[in-house]
């Protein structure tokens, strides 16, 4: 009979990574909550960040907002048609979006775009030796690096998840509007009518959280880069990889949480 070819060696070394990552997260969290309010922060490094991981990424976020909110619509048209039920539309685009789609989806956007980047700036530096300049100046790494992009996304995430939910509504408006004949008046009523505080509100604490994440992942692994160019590039694809499996994880864990453990 032969034996299952299962390498239980390379299966521990994969959990042990898993265990020493999400350990080097936990600490480099731990030491950037430190660095917050224990050292002052120059506001222009901030609003820097701020411009190139949110204000930068408005144009890409607007144009998939705006498909995601005229594919919603087209799709659930077909069976509300069937129903004569084309008014449900509004409450059924406004729901998807504000509650998973907008801040999913605006997540996963700044994580490839500019979580990659911060990763690939960090390992940059890492391997030019500008982190050790920096030490040699007596200035924390962790403190003028990974605090100024922890709070931009932290605190920009969740606005730029309201502009995008915005959006996504209009692309279904358009479609239910010029497509499907219904009022505009009716479209915003049933909007209005559909949503609750909640689902605002839920939707963006979990942008808030989906901004540290991709802030302290896309750092954490910039500060891990072994080796030349070649590491750089393992390090940004670790970086989208991990902070997409992270995001997916935390919205999961959120939904089961606001809509069945405190319904």
């Amino acid at each position: 009979m032969k034996r299952p070819n299962f390498n239980f060696l390379a299966l521990g070394k994969n959990i042990k990574d898993l265990f020493y990552f999400l350990g080097s997260l936990f600490h480099l969290g731990l030491e950037n909550i430190f660095w917050i309010f224990h050292a002052p922060l120059k506001k222009n490094i901030i609003l820097e960040q701020i411009e190139k991981t949110v204000i930068k990424s408005l144009p890409i976020v607007s144009l998939i907002s705006l498909f995601i909110g005229i594919i919603l619509a087209l799709q659930t048209a077909v069976q509300m048609q069937r129903l004569g039920s084309e008014m449900y539309i509004a409450s059924i685009v406004a729901l998807s979006v504000v509650r998973e789609l907008g801040p999913v989806i605006t997540a996963l956007i700044v994580a490839g775009r500019s979580g990659a980047a911060i990763t690939a700036e960090i390992g940059s530096m890492l391997v030019t030796e500008q982190i050790d300049a920096l030490k040699s100046l007596a200035v924390n790494p962790v403190h003028y690096l990974v605090v100024p992009r922890f709070l931009a996304l932290s605190f920009m995430l969740p606005v730029l998840t309201l502009y995008a939910n915005i959006i996504g509504i209009i692309g279904g408006y358009l479609i239910c509007v010029y497509k499907l004949s219904i009022s505009s008046t009716m479209y915003i009523n049933i909007t209005f009518e559909a949503l609750r505080f909640k689902d605002l509100f839920s939707g963006l604490i979990k942008a808030l959280f989906f901004g540290m994440i991709i802030a302290l992942v896309s750092c954490l692994e910039g500060f891990r880069v072994e080796g030349g160019a070649e590491g750089v590039g393992k390090a940004t694809r670790n970086s989208v990889v991990a902070s997409f499996i992270l995001i997916i994880t935390a919205d999961c864990i959120f939904t089961a949480i606001f809509y069945f453990v405190f319904p």
